[in-house]
């Protein structure tokens, strides 16, 4: 995965993301943005992708050692 931002949260890509969407559903991104606007969404899908796989895997372990 491309590196991303040190910052960088699940919040603030998400909110990034549907700025993004929106965007290209109001036809506001030209054809010369196209390409960069596209690979910044797969970055932070993949970030978010990431991130909620990590949380659900800790939180079960963290349920496991409760023994729920």
């Amino acid at each position: 995965m491309k590196k991303v931002e040190e910052n960088l949260t699940y919040e603030k890509a998400f909110a990034e993301l549907e700025r993004i969407m929106q965007d290209l559903q109001e036809d506001k991104i030209g054809v010369d943005e196209l390409t960069s606007k596209v690979k910044r969404a797969v970055v932070l899908i993949t970030f978010c992708n990431e991130m909620l796989r990590s949380t659900e895997a800790e939180v079960g372990a963290l349920v496991k050692k409760l023994g729920l």
